[in-house]
């Protein structure tokens, strides 16, 4: 996927100006940055939820803007943070809804359709709840629920936008662990992610947005650094060897919350975009957390 010159709005009032950006395909790309700078903004325009108004959004070479939205859908599934539920519906109901792209007026429901939606369920730990209604679930269940229509769907392309909200740690890390697989197995992922450490283990290739910009991209061991983290998120962090999966791991210090620099201000963080980063299953980053959600 391609963004060319995106000017993103609401009401008038620019979120997002003149970015440009490249998804590598087979990536898994993670997205973070403080909050208010764009990053759900930017989601939402890749998947034609957002019009631009400037630039244009490209998906396998053509204008999104082109395309019928089951044509997009084939492509291409989101999870949305913004997304309704249906009164009465029960869990079933809702990931069968991830089908939506693989019916016609003329098809029934079929095997194939039974088997996503089974093994969907089964991949997000929904099985057990599949005959409960929607409302009645955990904000956790939930949004499990969600993931799991977004896997039943099985386009090539996922845009998960805070996947692993009102989750506790073994269900994020078990989230985490999953997308990694679906991206080892050729899939290209792009997610928003606020916790810093799940960023820097899990991605291929790391985006870092400030102020409707992006400021830096590329591999993660290569873009995180402390300027950067003082820069983009007004914290002081060591960056150490993870002594569990290795790779990066950052270690805020106590009290080192500091005032932003700034995304127009000059600083040694920016980092040149790193083109054709390759995929590369990864394992999950143990109980290390660092939440930039501030």
């Amino acid at each position: 996927m391609l963004g060319q010159g995106l000017t993103l709005a609401y009401d008038r009032r620019a979120i997002v100006e003149g970015l440009s950006v490249e998804v590598p395909a087979g990536s898994f790309t993670v997205v973070i940055g403080p909050n208010a700078c764009g990053k759900s903004t930017l989601l939402r325009a890749m998947s034609k939820l957002l019009a631009p108004q400037t630039g244009t959004v490209l998906l396998d070479g053509t204008d999104i803007a082109t395309l019928r939205a089951k044509e997009v859908a084939k492509r291409l599934g989101l999870l949305s943070q913004s997304a309704l539920v249906p009164a009465g519906i029960t869990v079933m109901d809702l990931v069968g809804r991830g089908r939506y792209a693989h019916q016609s007026l003329l098809s029934r429901w079929s095997k194939a359709d039974e088997d996503a939606v089974g093994h969907a369920l089964a991949a997000t730990g929904m099985a057990e709840l599949a005959d409960r209604l929607v409302d009645e679930l955990s904000g956790g269940q939930r949004q499990r629920a969600w993931v799991a229509m977004a896997l039943a769907q099985q386009s090539p392309i996922l845009l998960l936008d805070e996947p692993t909200t009102f989750l506790d740690i073994r269900h994020q890390l078990g989230l985490m662990d999953l997308f990694a697989g679906l991206n080892a197995e050729g899939r290209t992922l792009v997610a928003v992610v606020h916790d810093i450490n799940h960023a820097v283990q899990y991605a291929t290739n790391l985006v870092v947005m400030a102020d409707g910009q992006i400021v830096a991209q590329g591999p993660p061991a290569q873009v995180v650094t402390p300027e950067l983290l003082r820069e983009v998120f007004g914290i002081t962090a060591a960056i150490v060897e993870d002594p569990v999966n290795g790779g990066p791991l950052v270690v805020p210090a106590h009290g080192g919350h500091g005032r932003r620099t700034g995304a127009g201000e000059p600083g040694p963080a920016r980092a040149s975009a790193a083109e054709g980063v390759a995929p590369s299953p990864q394992e999950h980053p143990g109980p290390h957390s660092l939440t930039t959600d501030q």
